[in-house]
């Protein structure tokens, strides 16, 4: 056992104490992020829930819980609440996702990334599952980038496509939206790829948003143009990744939009400025992606979430129990 790993574990039960006595003044609101509801051959992030294991969710849920929506305000109440959210805007949100929701009588938050809409292609984490851990031919060697940090990395075993499928997602995390344009181009053109999006992996359109904006179950989010973390960009473009996102979803869906969600919304994908600049815009509330369980009181411009992951039903009921005192 490390040095200081003790002492981690004994914070973690003070604060898990320290929640506990707290629930019993203010129950906790858990809310949820998810990404996909998708049967994959492949999930490297591990994004998609499948439908009946979602269904059984969403079950639960409703039978347990308090049920929120994350842009209304939030009331007091005598047991713990869940609000549902979805990231990024995948087309399965709405072909399968919505159905379920609205048959189960679940209330969820779609949070879009636009450019995805407007370029009809697949999320550039995709692509690189798509080129490098699929099926496509592949050079032996791949070289990519701008001098003078051009890399190279062998693909002649599938722990070395594996390898630069990781290092490339880190990389392409960091780098601002023109420079990982570049870099797709350059891997396609490697692997002989076109830029059509598989029909598993496309995202909503705007008629899908529209169905969205219709549905009394679905609010709809702004989630940014580029979905780069908002620490790699300037703030004028933070200000107009909002705007413009905003503007968009609301003229699809036609609906306000009166919420956001940080890109990524880790720790180190947001700043100060992010936070301030939402507040700005005029933003309710603001979504990170930072696990804790949440009360009435604190920021709304950076709301905790739990990521959830394709769990059967009991491991779902477990996880709830443990977020509760998270």
């Amino acid at each position: 056992m490390s040095a200081t790993a003790a002492p981690r574990r004994a914070l973690r039960a003070l604060r898990r104490a320290g929640n506990r006595l707290v629930n019993f003044v203010d129950p906790p609101i858990l809310v949820l992020a998810y990404h996909r509801v998708a049967t994959l051959e492949r999930d490297p992030q591990a994004l998609s829930v499948r439908p009946e294991h979602f269904r059984a969710q969403m079950r639960h849920l409703r039978e347990r819980y308090m049920l929120l929506r994350f842009g209304d305000p939030w009331p007091r109440a005598e047991r713990p609440a869940a609000i549902v959210t979805f990231d990024d805007g995948y087309a399965d949100n709405a072909l399968a996702a919505l159905p379920i929701l609205e048959e189960e009588r679940v209330p969820a938050t779609f949070f879009v990334s636009v450019g995805a809409v407007e370029s009809g292609r697949e999320f550039w984490w995709d692509e690189l599952e798509r080129w490098l851990l699929g099926s496509a031919p592949v050079p032996d060697r791949l070289e990519l980038g701008d001098a003078p940090d051009r890399g190279a990395w062998p693909l002649r075993t599938e722990e070395e496509r594996s390898d630069c499928y990781h290092s490339l997602h880190g990389l392409f995390r960091r780098f601002t939206p023109a420079r990982r344009e570049r870099w797709l181009d350059e891997l396609r053109a490697a692997c002989r790829g076109g830029a059509a999006p598989r029909p598993s992996h496309r995202p909503l359109s705007d008629g899908d948003i529209a169905r969205l904006g219709k549905s009394s179950w679905a609010s709809v989010g702004a989630h940014g143009v580029t979905h780069t973390p908002f620490a790699a960009l300037p703030a004028a473009d933070q200000r107009d990744e909002m705007r413009t996102s905003r503007e968009r979803l609301r003229a699809w869906s036609g609906a306000a939009v009166e919420t956001f969600s940080f890109p990524f919304g880790g720790r180190h994908d947001f700043t100060r400025d992010s936070v301030r600049l939402a507040r700005e815009a005029g933003f309710r509330r603001v979504a990170a992606n930072i696990p804790g369980q949440v009360h009435r009181w604190p920021d709304p411009y950076v709301v905790p979430r739990f990521l959830v992951r394709d769990w059967a039903a009991d491991r779902f009921a477990l996880e709830l129990t443990r977020f509760e005192t998270a």
